[in-house]
C-alpha cells in the first residue's frame, strides 16, 4: 500500500490528512482526524451507524475510501451542532429519549439531516423511509420518529 494526501473540506473546514489507498473514510476519520462520533457498527454498510455526507450525499462511511474524499466536502456529526447550540434534531432526541447507547445515534441524525435539508416537512412515511438504511437496537424506531418530526417544526421556523 501506499500512502496518499488527501485535501478536502470537514465541517467546513479545509483539511488535510494522509491514508493508505485501502483505507476507509471511517477510518481517516476516527483514527487520523480524531473525528470519532461515527461509529463502527458492521463495517459492511448495513447499520448506517458510519453515515456522513460526501458532497450532500449520505453515504456509510466504511464503503468509501479515504482518498475518494479528495476534492469534497464531508460533513460529520461532530458538524452539525452551532458550537454549544444543539441542531434542533440533537435537542429533540434528547428530549424525546431517542437515543440509549448511542452507536447509531450520529447516523439516525446525519441521515435525518439530509432528510430535513430536502423536505423540511416529511411524513411519517417519508421519515421512516430516509431512516431505513439505520438499524437501531435499543430504542425501537417510534421515539427517534417523533423527535425528527418534532425538529422538522423547529427547523420549518427558522
Amino acid at each position: 500500500m501506499s500512502a496518499v494526501l488527501v485535501t478536502t473540506t470537514i465541517n467546513g473546514d479545509r483539511t488535510e490528512f494522509v491514508c493508505e489507498t485501502d483505507e476507509t473514510l471511517l477510518d481517516a476519520l476516527r483514527n487520523r482526524l480524531g473525528l470519532t462520533g461515527s461509529k463502527e457498527g458492521c463495517g459492511t454498510g448495513d447499520c448506517g451507524a458510519c453515515s456522513v455526507t460526501v458532497d450532500g450525499r449520505l453515504v456509510c462511511s466504511c464503503l468509501v475510501l479515504g482518498v475518494e474524499a479528495e476534492g469534497c466536502e464531508v460533513n460529520t456529526i461532530e458538524g452539525m451542532a452551532d458550537g454549544d447550540v444543539l441542531h434542533p434534531l440533537q435537542a429533540k432526541f434528547i428530549e424525546h429519549a431517542a437515543l440509549q447507547c448511542g452507536i447509531c445515534t450520529p447516523g439516525f441524525l446525519m441521515a435525518a439531516k439530509v432528510l430535513l435539508d430536502k423536505n423540511p416537512n416529511p411524513s411519517e412515511v417519508e421519515i421512516r423511509f430516509a431512516l431505513a438504511g439505520n438499524l437501531c437496537r435499543c430504542t425501537g424506531y417510534d421515539k427517534i420518529v417523533r423527535a425528527v418530526k418534532a425538529a422538522a417544526k423547529e427547523v420549518r421556523k427558522r
